[in-house]
């Protein structure tokens, strides 16, 4: 393919700014006490997608990049854009390496080593998130806003990240399977190594 480096640029700008949308427009924001609040929303459905279509450093990069982007334009949410940028970061990551580096999905033509591996990558991936977007959201809320805060909103951040992340593994592997056939036949998928 000509110019891939440049198409991945564009493409991962183009998951940023879906998981922006997603993120931002298509989310049920819960509001807790204290003014704090958590969300439902399908913003790592797309940071996983990114990371299966364009390789973990890109496909997280674009997640990070449009879910930060999201927090910061969000009052109640500002504070959290740096840990926000780490852990989809670290979604499209770990779900890149699965992917790409074990289960060699981008050069595998058996659908079912492509579907097994993308199960398994997202939801690693998601996983990932379950356990640790809670965990680093309890210490930042504890350093930022206090213990009671923090203990507050913690059963409420585990359960809407297992929610999140349930729905976000249905969606990203149900939608990458037929997409990423539609872009072989393009000539516009990505082989990643």
């Amino acid at each position: 393919m000509k110019n891939e480096k440049l198409l991945k640029l564009v493409t991962t700008g183009l998951m940023a700014a879906l998981s922006y949308v997603v993120f931002t427009f298509l989310q049920i924001k819960i509001t807790l006490p204290g003014g704090d609040a958590t969300s439902i929303h399908l913003g790592n459905a797309v940071c996983v997608l990114g990371a299966l279509l364009l390789g973990g450093v890109y496909g997280g990069l674009g997640g990070a990049i449009g879910m930060t982007i999201g927090d910061l334009f969000d009052p109640v949410y500002v504070i959290y854009a740096p840990k926000t940028f780490i852990l989809k970061f670290c979604i499209g990551l770990i779900t890149g390496v699965i992917a790409h580096k074990l289960g060699k999905i981008s050069t595998s033509n058996d659908q079912k080593h492509i579907l097994l591996w993308t199960i398994f990558a997202t939801v690693a991936g998601l996983l990932f998130n379950v356990i640790f977007d809670p965990l680093l959201g309890y210490y930042y809320k504890l350093l930022i806003l206090g213990k009671p805060a923090a203990e507050l909103t913690l059963a409420w951040n585990i359960a809407s990240t297992s929610i999140n992340a349930i729905t976000s593994a249905i969606v990203s592997v149900m939608i990458y399977m037929p997409l990423s056939k539609g872009l072989k036949k393009a000539g516009l998928f990505f082989t990643i190594k």
